[in-house]
């Protein structure tokens, strides 16, 4: 998980961007800081696959094939 510390940070660069514009440290220090949340939202949108079922009206498991495989290569780990 990201500190807030780093997303006050982020924060902090995208209002001064907007307001006056950034050096080309803070522009490297932003990509960077936008690279690693972007690897945490990710991380954590396919955690929530792993312990996803998708069931119809009748209640039969429908889980799509990619969500299943991401499952069960978990469970080999």
């Amino acid at each position: 998980m990201i500190s807030n510390e780093k997303l006050n940070r982020i924060n902090q660069l995208a209002h001064k961007s907007k307001k006056e514009g950034l050096t080309e440290e803070e522009k490297a220090e932003q990509q960077e800081l936008r690279e690693e949340y972007l690897q945490n939202v990710r991380k954590s949108f396919k955690n929530q696959f792993k312990s996803m079922t998708v069931r119809d009206p009748a209640g039969n498991d429908v889980t799509p094939q990619k969500v299943r495989d991401l499952q069960n290569k978990n469970k080999k780990r």
